[in-house]
């Protein structure tokens, strides 16, 4: 979608808990490659004072789909689906699993491709169109989902199938809702089926040259971290499955289990969690993971709680033989009790249990208690956020001088592989939370920019650098953006940030009745661009784990449907980020994470509780870019009120760092 600003043309777009702590290995740390698009630079002729335009290169996937085509051929498969998701509907998956990107060449983190015989289209959303117009050669069509006229994936599959064809998809990586709807829409278009292909066709493909599936260590979390037990846990899950008069739940969404069992592994970078699928019943608990993975003192942790230890590749035989043996005892006592499935479990879960005669979909209690953290949780993501908040404003200030001052060339991996290391010296420090997004003037305006080493820009401190990063600590998960000048920004750049910065405020000042959902928060956040006919094309928060994934469910603020069904609860941590991209030039966003918290009002109209936020990130904003004049005295109370709270909490980390602290000083001075 392209909009007009009236300033120019624009498009939107280590202390171990216990003994085996030190186990685990750095996240995100795997070196697998998957032979996905490199990125290279080129001088643009444009009127904007960027330096440069990321080029992201092709990748020629004639040959892939022609080998795919002739398995199709050869299983009677008229077009093909494939998913970005992994078994589990993660949203960060692991190398091997990105089919995706391997049969496209189009590495963003949210999309679908669909294959015909004469055909190929990829699906994504508004924060990927820049990179995945960049990244698809001339098989791909690219359906640009959201806007106006262009179908989703799901029915421009349904209308390639019509005339009879059938449609398939490995069934492991679909959710069992999505698939019913699916086959509905190809029928409706005259298409014979949705087919569930067990051999998942572009592994085949893929072959010799797919990463090896990981098998990384996995820990335990002290509950000094965790803050509840793991019997505690059981006890209350089991306390929801009774109300359900259920035979059980089987959870197969990966951080939900890592927060049940108080564990926590390396399977997916950048991911603290495992693969692994487990079923609780009313008297016994089984975790399905490979056991190599454990050492024995989890083992033996496990044991002590009561959970019992399966391979991981039993789960499908195990859940059809659990189907059969309850659908016999349904039978003799007359009962209709059947197994609970998260609404994102598989498809291929669903059918191994025996389909809808016995499998419930629910919202998943794992996910609606995980979201809701505990005092100890709360706690430690205020500490971790202080920590890490010092780490970036050391960087901030190390990357001005050296650009400034110095007159040093950095470029957009190198500037990340510094804060990575300063990060690094933090204590309880594990890893990344997702890889950074260290960008630099039209960068910027892809939304998810991932710099690649050898081929990213360099800095330049005449332009916009935004920055998004985040780490995992033992207490806590940290995501914060940050977008800063380092010269004279244009009138543009001022004024689309101060309008950011309006609406990041402005969501964080928001107190709201209980019962209230992210759907409806979602506008606040963009009231003062929608003023001047600007938007954004991504969520403005979603939620965030406790040493867990930087993107949890299932709140979040944004027009995501899924976000008006939860409302917003005491306890739930979130991102604040709006942010404005124009493309070809700059970025903006900007990114604080909010715990909700009861707030006490003058008034409690209906008798309910009043609920607001606390912000715990503790970076300051960049002062050149914010034009106090749009700002009302009460924003700029509450602008300095968090600076004093920044440099109060931060100060001390710098006290023989001279230049750090004179950095900090000048930052968060009173507007």
């Amino acid at each position: 979608m392209t909009i007009i600003l009236p300033f120019s043309a624009l498009s939107v777009t280590s202390r171990p808990a216990i003994s085996f702590i030190n186990s685990t290995s750095r996240l995100g740390a795997r070196p697998w490659n998957i032979q996905i698009p490199s990125i290279t630079t080129s001088r643009p002729l444009c009127r904007f004072r960027s330096t440069f335009v990321i080029r992201m290169e092709k990748v020629n996937t004639s040959a892939r789909l022609a080998e795919l085509r002739k398995l199709m051929s050869e299983n009677d498969v008229d077009v093909y689906i494939v998913p970005s998701e992994d078994s589990h509907s993660s949203e960060y998956i692991a190398p091997c699993d990105a089919r995706r990107a391997f049969i496209s060449g189009f590495t963003g983190s949210a999309g679908c491709a669909v294959i015909t015989h004469e055909k190929a289209a990829l699906a994504t959303d508004g924060r990927y169109f820049n990179q995945a117009s960049q990244q698809l050669d001339e098989n791909w069509l690219l359906l640009k989902q959201g806007l106006q006229d262009v179908p989703t994936w799901q029915e421009w599959s349904a209308d390639q199938a019509a005339g009879g064809k059938v449609v398939a998809v490995d069934p492991t990586l679909l959710t069992s809702g999505t698939a019913k709807k699916l086959s509905e829409k190809i029928k409706k278009s005259g298409g014979k089926e949705l087919a569930p292909v067990e051999v998942n066709l572009v592994d085949k493909v893929w072959g010799d040259h797919r990463p090896p599936h990981p098998n990384e260590p996995i820990i335990v979390l002290g509950e000094n971290f965790a803050g509840k037990d793991v019997k505690t846990k059981l006890a209350n899950l089991r306390k929801e499955l009774e109300k359900k008069k259920s035979l059980g739940f089987v959870v197969s969404m990966l951080d939900e289990i890592a927060w049940l069992f108080n564990l926590r592994g390396n399977d997916i970078p950048y991911n603290p969690v495992f693969f692994s699928y487990a079923i609780i019943t009313a008297d016994e608990a089984t975790l399905y993971v490979d056991s190599s993975k454990l050492s024995a003192a989890c083992q033996s942790y496990l044991a002590k709680n009561g959970v019992a230890i399966k391979p991981y590749t039993t789960i499908f035989d195990d859940a059809s033989a659990l189907g059969k043996s309850a659908e016999t005892m349904n039978g003799e006592t007359g009962n209709t009790k059947k197994f609970l499935i998260s609404n994102k479990a598989s498809w291929a879960l669903k059918r191994a249990l025996g389909g809808s005669d016995m499998v419930e979909e629910i919202r998943s209690p794992i996910g609606d208690s995980k979201a809701v953290k505990n005092e100890t949780e709360l706690e430690g993501m205020r500490a971790c956020h202080v920590r890490d908040g010092a780490a970036l404003i050391e960087f901030f200030a190390w990357l001005e001088d050296e650009l400034v001052a110095k007159k040093a060339t950095i470029d957009e991996v190198e500037a990340a592989d510094k804060l990575e290391a300063l990060r690094a010296k933090q204590r309880d420090f594990v890893g990344l939370s997702f890889p950074t997004i260290s960008s630099t003037g039209p960068n910027a305006a892809v939304i998810h920019y991932k710099p690649e080493r050898g081929s990213c820009s360099v800095i330049d401190p005449k332009a916009v650098y935004l920055c998004d990063s985040g780490a995992q600590y033992l207490d806590g998960t940290t995501d914060t953006t940050r977008t800063l000048h380092f010269g004279e920004p244009t009138e543009a750049e001022i004024e689309a940030y101060t309008l950011v910065l309006k609406g990041n405020i402005a969501l964080d000042r928001a107190i709201f009745p209980k019962g209230t959902t992210g759907f409806a928060l979602d506008g606040l956040a963009r009231q003062f661009l929608w003023q001047q006919g600007l938007d954004y094309r991504h969520g403005t928060g979603h939620g965030v784990g406790s040493y867990l994934n930087v993107h949890e469910g299932p709140i979040g603020i944004g027009t995501r449907i899924q976000y008006s069904e939860v409302s917003l609860s005491p306890g739930n941590v979130i991102s604040d980020e709006p942010g404005y991209y124009e493309d070809g030039s700059f970025g903006i966003r900007i990114e604080n994470i909010i715990m909700v918290k009861e707030v006490q009002t003058k008034h409690k109209f209906g008798d309910k509780p009043y609920l607001g936020f606390e912000h715990v990130t503790m970076v300051p904003y960049c002062r050149r870019l914010i034009d106090s004049s749009l700002l009302t005295d009460a924003e700029k109370k509450w602008l300095n009120d968090y600076n004093a709270d920044i440099w109060e909490s931060t100060k001390g980390y710098f006290r023989n760092d001279e230049l750090t602290t004179a950095w900090l000083k000048r930052e968060t001075q009173p507007f």
